[in-house]
């Protein structure tokens, strides 16, 4: 066995499950840089996480709607709004300043973007000394829920491993969804409208 290989250095991580084991088909952890597979499992981490949101968003528009308007000013109620990727060209451009508002400030609260003096991090260099420096498991932010939060090493590493299963389970759910929805113009797929399909 060549026990020496850089690719066994993740073997023992986190999101590695059988049945498939370690898997890296194209070769991406092969020089077995340990801080550029952490960064790649915070990544695969929050992907995952979006994704549940998202999957779980789309299956919920379809039964929940909230009352009242999206937007007064241009009389939109939210009942207006189709499911699926046709809410996308209904949502008026100042909600889409605001979606995109949020998810930068996520994105730069998570991450070390700004520099304490508060410049931006733009070569990325301080972001690389704050992750060396950060010894947490990728994906604990150390936010608690109650009923839910361990301190137990094996039953964290065990709902962790869950997460990330259930993370990849979702990205391909909701690309999925899309696909089918732009396909058909239906959230749910409903095939009778794929005139186009090959199979007619």
């Amino acid at each position: 066995l060549y026990t020496a290989s850089p690719l066994r250095a993740f073997e023992g991580e986190l999101g590695v499950q059988a049945p498939v084991g370690y898997w890296d088909p194209l070769g991406l952890a092969k020089n077995g840089d340990a801080a550029v597979f952490r960064r790649r499992r915070i990544t695969e981490i929050k992907q995952g996480r979006i994704s549940m949101l998202a999957t779980m968003g789309y299956i919920t528009q379809q039964l929940i709607r909230f009352p009242g308007y999206l937007s007064f000013s241009n009389n939109l109620k939210f009942s207006d709004v189709p499911n699926g990727l046709g809410a996308i060209a209904k949502v008026p451009a100042a909600g889409w300043f605001q979606i995109v508002l949020y998810a930068l400030y996520c994105e730069g609260t998570t991450q070390n973007w700004v520099l304490p003096d508060g410049d931006l991090d733009l070569d990325g260099q301080y972001m690389k000394r704050m992750d060396a420096a950060d010894k947490r498991i990728p994906g604990d932010y150390g936010w608690k829920p109650p009923l839910l939060a361990t301190d137990d090493p094996e039953t964290k590493k065990r709902r962790l491993n869950v997460e990330i299963a259930n993370g990849r389970l979702a990205m391909m759910a909701i690309i999925g969804m899309f696909f089918q929805d732009g396909l058909t113009g239906s959230a749910w797929g409903d095939w009778a409208l794929y005139t186009a399909s090959p199979l007619r």
